[in-house]
């Protein structure tokens, strides 16, 4: 019995030692995950700020032109929460969602973030961390998709929104592509939102090459791009 109770013992100090290393690694550290591709952790977003609702509505703009300076991990933290990021002990999102079955998936490709290595990431709201896809600076592919739209190059970041209809669909019927196309606005404009309030610039873009967007991507077959947002410093 003492032996067994020591092997116990011992076991939960193993365990433990575990967790607390675990809990005192940097939350920016890098993951293995899933073969090639790893998971970064996001710094926790803010839950106030010093723009008020009223001025961020007052001040929201399309903005097209940057000034080239980096955004910050923090910064894209923020901005991903805003669309998509957890709220709830029951897993309620910023964004409201028809069922609650939360369709959309978000995308950052990143090219001039302090702190997050040039390539393509997709946004794990459970846990808020990204998963990084592919690397590389994928920022002027997109932006020819999009038709030679230069805020998109210029943009330190671009968000892409993708919606998998069949999760909403499944319930809704047809009805429920409707219902997506709601969310991604939903989505897009608390990201508009919260960049005003960070002093960040940014503007909606809806003309893309569909085909062209998911394959740069390498968007799985399901996932329909609806928005790219480009994110960059105001001049």
């Amino acid at each position: 019995m003492k032996c067994a109770m020591w092997t116990c013992v011992t076991g939960l100090a193993v365990v433990f030692a575990a967790l607390a290393f675990g809990c005192a690694q940097v939350a920016s550290t890098p993951v293995p995950s899933r073969g090639q591709e790893t998971v970064l952790d996001l710094p926790q977003p803010r839950y106030d700020g010093n723009v008020s609702l009223e001025q961020s509505l007052l001040q929201r703009r399309s903005v097209r032109d940057y000034t080239g300076e980096p955004l910050t991990l923090a910064e894209v933290s923020q901005l991903l929460w805003s669309a998509q990021g957890i709220t709830d002990a029951r897993g309620f999102r910023t964004a409201p969602s028809a069922g609650a079955l939360y369709p959309l998936e978000v995308y950052v490709v990143a090219g001039n973030v302090r702190g997050l290595t040039p390539g393509v990431y997709r946004y794990e709201p459970d846990g808020h961390r990204l998963l990084r896809l592919m690397d590389g600076d994928k920022r002027a592919g997109l932006a020819d998709a999009a038709l030679g739209q230069g805020s998109v190059e210029a943009g330190a970041a671009d968000f892409v929104i993708t919606g998998v209809y069949e999760r909403t669909t499944a319930k809704y019927g047809d009805r429920g592509i409707r219902y997506v196309h709601l969310e991604a606005g939903h989505a897009a404009q608390n990201l508009c939102l919260q960049a005003t309030a960070l002093g960040l610039g940014t503007v909606t873009v809806g003309a893309f090459q569909d085909d062209e967007v998911m394959r740069l991507l390498n968007l799985p077959g399901n996932e329909t791009p609806l928005y790219i947002i480009p994110v960059g410093r105001k001049p």
